[in-house]
């Protein structure tokens, strides 16, 4: 053979060299008749139709020579000669199959597709070469039969065959050619081979079975004997090599001696004709009985069982023996499949067996492994069923025992994404025509992707890959597998890891179905007030059969159990509906409860606990988002506030406009910050870490006072822009914000006021009235804009603790303050300062403000005796007339015996009277004043402690009090919803002690409080 000739015969796809030597003598004149060597071309136009088949298997090679090899046993077999055609010339190539392969397109296409695909199937062939023929193309066009079913007169051939194994191993391995055929040449798909593959299991088990009967001892009368199908079988997703998985089941114990020895012998037959049977996944396993009877079965799984063994239950059906035993079976046990995911350790068990699975995997193994390793099709069956075993239990679509419509169930459901469940479906038909491709190639079980060169290069082909765009064949495919892998590993760990799935499963099955009557009673345990009304919310947001609906049967069973531990429920589920009713049709909104980690669950924890934080995401439900990740929860750093609303501010140059898209983000950080105050308390994040974390939840009342004046800073610096931008006259003219009170105290709570003073300077040289002027019209414009009627929570700017109050001008220069200081100021005023503070503005102006009512705030020598008294007489006098007229004083937060008043009095004397000597004290937070006091000795360390406990403990029920009722107020109830509403979102369960130890608290400040004021 001529090197030409070799390279005309590599087009199509046989090897150079030494194969491309063998392809040509197997194709000449002396072999197939197919290939003319001197002219180095085809034969016929027959021929090279044969040629291009040829060219077109996984392995040309292959399959050249397995038709080589069945030509020459064919002309074994017909020492004749074979039969002229019916012009009467001979075949081609003397051969009739060559002859029907070029006359039967169909025929060509199917079998060199399984002779360049599998080598086991082809070495059958060239043992049997009559059987080609089942391949061949019926006389009405159409291509045999590939549904599963072995050969109809089967069953008279095996009462008659004196060797009856024998025929059902032909006759399985015809069945499995057409399978092979059908799927190899795209006229069966995945999904259908599969299901051809289970049918072929079930007859091979049948027949197998009726072998076995047969050859019972005469006499002995036949077992009522089950075969029930399991795992890959079971589902209808058998593959081509595999351990079918079955579970005897006999009716009584008088069929259990007949029936073991059937399923004994059944087992042996399977073995020799097709693939082992495995009956380990019966009770005990392989150290129980075989065969059990039905009410034994009933009885280990009702007491025995553990959650694999339920799951294992998911794809059981009858295959074979009694069928109608085998259905009283399954139906039995049904009610048991459907209430294993209530279990406490039933999500945890499924959890642990998919990674024992993986831990079982050899380390050299366990990146090639596309069933049981990582993103392989262990990772796609587990996910689906365990959602399957906790959402099945209310929706009986979801009991498909196949993978595929398990999933697509899941998806039609709302249980699973669209895409989520697309990208699962891909990879699992990817991954599913790879383990096909790797085991028909020998008829042998493997799980494993090739490493060698060739073996890839085979199983590309084999699976319809080509080399394009500068990339080969493997690399395609390395590519894909890739992909799929990575994405299923993915969805696998979104799915099966799922915090809404342990909150699913702690739903009795019950409450899954909601059903009007069922949903009616549901909620009549749980606790709601007006269950008829809660009914309609439920209707409202479940009816119909959209997706949307489906989504909402799936969250509301857990939502109503959060909503259930909240003091109203009736208050939460009504939250819930109005967030859902304004973003109901979003398509985030839905995916993310059920798909975004714990969303869900802190949703309902926020709407049940808090009327302030649900009011905040009603209007701004775009908001739910930063419930997905907890850093999305952490307050964000004052720097990064300020350069935000500024620059949201500067996008728009209507001050109108600009102010409304700082409130927007005003109103975002509100609710931030209301979120990740309830859910530290009420157990929606985890523990801080560490405190300053800038990615830790809020978890003391500190850092919420902190986070909310950062937010307030911010937003007054962003007006303060906007509105010297609207008024731009008097170039040079300086102007700061100066924070007091709360404000000014880094003490702010959901509902303060912005407390403040206005300073300017005016420009060298300018008219100080038109500088007056100026600034003043600045400070009314801020307040306008900031106190405008919006959506927005409104932020009201309070000037009146400046010079002379309301009756003074709302903003003075820095000579005026320093001025009125020096001559006219009271200790009150004093006072007042101790909490002055640079807000925004000119800093530098700020800092001079700031070191000028140093000294009045900061007496170098204290406090004389008269201003002391002073003091004592304004803060009884606060005390009595200021306290609200049918307030209960022991429970008043702020002017309440111990409370908020008590201490920040008590501590501001302290600094009145020694920050002068002592600089620790010249700080505008309470606590962090106290602290520094008790170190310097100016008070017990007993009464700081008791101070501190009483003002923290009065801030947090303040704070507390605000997030439940949605608006201001200081009185703590002794009783009612409200007060449970307190308890629960500050980390207490008996209303009664919380309001003890309130008290208690109270008492012990209070008692402080007045040792420090007497002393």
């Amino acid at each position: 053979m001529t090197r030409p000739a070799r390279g005309r015969l590599a087009r199509y796809g046989f090897a150079e060299g030494d194969g491309g030597a063998r392809a040509a003598d197997l194709l000449g004149p002396d072999g197939l008749g197919l290939w003319r060597t001197e002219e180095q071309e085809p034969a016929d136009e027959s021929a090279a139709e044969l040629l291009a088949a040829l060219s077109r298997a996984a392995d040309p090679d292959l399959a050249l020579r397995q038709l080589h090899r069945m030509v020459e046993a064919e002309r074994r077999a017909t020492p004749t000669g074979p039969a002229a055609g019916a012009d009467g010339t001979p075949p081609a190539g003397g051969s009739a199959l060559i002859a029907a392969l070029c006359d039967d397109p169909g025929l060509r296409r199917r079998l060199v597709a399984v002779l360049g695909a599998s080598s086991a199937l082809g070495d059958h062939l060239v043992a049997n070469p009559e059987q080609w023929t089942v391949l061949r193309t019926a006389p009405d066009g159409l291509a045999p039969t590939a549904d599963g079913t072995l050969d109809l007169a089967l069953a008279g051939q095996l009462t008659a065959a004196t060797q009856p194994v024998a025929v059902l191993r032909q006759a399985y391995r015809l069945a499995l050619l057409r399978i092979a055929a059908a799927d190899l040449t795209g006229g069966r798909g995945l999904e259908q081979t599969m299901a051809a593959l289970s049918a072929l299991a079930d007859a091979t088990l049948a027949a197998a079975y009726e072998i076995a009967v047969d050859e019972l001892p005469e006499g002995t009368p036949r077992p009522r004997l089950a075969v029930v199908a399991m795992g890959k079988c079971g589902g209808d997703e058998l593959n081509y090599v595999s351990d079918v998985d079955v579970i005897f089941v006999a009716a009584d114990d008088a069929d259990l001696a007949a029936g073991t020895t059937v399923a004994a012998r059944l087992i042996g037959v399977c073995g020799l004709v097709a693939w082992p049977v495995d009956a380990a996944l019966r009770p005990e396993g392989n150290r129980g009985p075989l065969v059990r009877t039905l009410a034994s079965h009933l009885a280990y799984y009702q007491r025995w069982a553990r959650t694999w063994e339920f799951q294992a239950l998911l794809k059981a059906r009858p295959a074979a023996g009694d069928l109608d035993l085998a259905r009283q079976w399954t139906d039995a046990l049904a009610p048991l499949v459907w209430r294993a995911a209530e279990r406490p350790e039933a999500v945890s068990d499924v959890r642990a067996m998919r990674r024992k699975i993986i831990e079982n995997i050899p380390p050299k193994e366990l990146e090639r492994e596309i069933k049981r390793g990582p993103g392989g099709l262990r990772d796609i069956e587990f996910a689906v069923q365990l959602l399957q075993l906790v959402h099945g239990r209310g929706d009986e679509s979801l009991r498909a025992p196949g993978t595929i419509p398990a999933l697509r169930a899941l998806v039609t459901g709302g249980y699973v994404g669209r895409a989520d469940g697309e990208a699962l479906l891909r990879g699992y038909r990817f991954l599913r025509g790879v383990e096909h491709r790797l085991q028909l190639q020998a008829l042998r079980r493997t799980h494993t992707v090739p490493t060698e060169p060739a073996a890839l290069r085979w199983l590309a082909a084999a699976l319809g890959y080509t080399a394009t765009g500068g990339r080969s064949a493997v690399e395609a495919f390395r590519a894909d597998w890739v992909a799929h892998a990575t994405e299923v590993r993915r969805l696998h760990a979104k799915l099966l890891y799922r915090p809404l799935l342990e909150s699913v499963a702690r739903v009795p099955a019950d409450g899954l179905r909601l059903t009007p009557e069922a949903a009616r009673h549901r909620l009549e345990i749980l606790g709601f007030a007006d269950p008829a009304g809660a009914l309609r919310h439920l209707q409202a947001l479940t009816g119909g059969v959209s997706r949307t609906a489906a989504i909402q049967r799936t969250l509301l069973p857990v939502l109503l159990s959060e909503f259930a531990d909240a003091p109203e429920p009736d208050r939460g589920l009504l939250n819930y509906r109005q967030v859902s009713d304004k973003l109901g049709s979003t398509p985030w909104y839905l995916r993310l409860l059920r798909d975004s980690g714990p969303v869900a669950r802190r949703l309902a924890r926020v709407l049940s606990s808090s009327r302030y934080a649900a009011d905040l995401l009603a209007r701004e439900p775009e908001a739910l988002r930063l419930l997905a990740e907890e850093s999305e929860l952490a307050p964000r750093p004052r720097e990064v506030l300020g350069e935000g609303f500024t620059a949201a501010a500067a996008r728009h140059d209507d001050p109108v406009e600009a102010t409304r898209a700082v409130r927007a983000l005003r109103r975002r950080e509100l609710v931030r910050i209301a979120c990740a105050d309830v859910l530290s308390r009420a157990g929606g994040l985890a523990p801080r870490p560490e405190r300053g974390s800038s990615a830790a939840p809020l978890a003391d009342v500190t850092a919420v006072g902190t986070a909310l004046s950062d937010v307030t800073d911010a937003t007054l610096a962003a007006a303060l822009r906007t509105a010297r931008a609207a008024h731009p006259a008097l170039p040079g003219l300086r102007l700061a914000v100066i924070g007091m009170g709360r404000l000014g105290g880094y003490e702010s709570n959901y509902l303060s006021d912005a407390d403040v003073l206005f300073v300017y300077e005016p420009p060298a040289g300018a008219d100080e009235s038109a500088a007056s002027a100026a600034a003043h019209h600045i400070a009314e414009e801020l307040r306008r804009l900031l106190g405008m009627p919006a959506p927005d929570p409104p932020l009201g700017v309070d000037a009146d603790l400046r010079p002379e109050g309301r009756q003074g001008p709302l903003v003075r220069s820095l000579a005026a303050y320093a001025q009125y200081y020096a001559r006219w100021s009271k200790v009150w005023e004093a006072q007042a300062l101790l909490r002055a503070r640079f807000v925004c503005g000119d800093a530098d102006l700020g800092a001079r403000f700031t070191a000028m009512v140093d000294p009045v705030r900061y007496p170098a020598d204290g406090l004389t005796r008269e201003q002391v008294v002073e003091i004592r007489r304004i803060k009884a006098r606060v005390e009595n007339e200021r306290l609200p007229r049918g307030a209960d004083p022991a429970t008043h937060t702020k002017l309440g015996r111990g409370g908020l008043a008590d201490v920040e009095w008590a501590v501001q004397l302290l600094q009145l009277r020694h920050a002068g000597a002592h600089p620790a004290l010249r700080g505008t937070r309470t606590l962090d004043a106290l602290a520094a006091a008790r170190d310097a000795g100016l008070v017990d360390p007993t009464d700081a402690a008791e101070m501190a406990a009483g003002w923290t403990l009065a801030a947090q029920v303040r704070n507390a009090l605000m997030l439940v009722r949605g608006r201001a107020g200081d009185q703590l109830p002794r009783h009612g919803v409200e007060l449970a509403g307190v308890v629960r979102l500050l980390g207490h369960d008996d209303p009664g002690e919380f309001l003890d130890e309130y008290l208690r608290t109270g008492r012990r400040s209070r008692a402080a409080m007045q040792r420090v004021m007497e002393s």
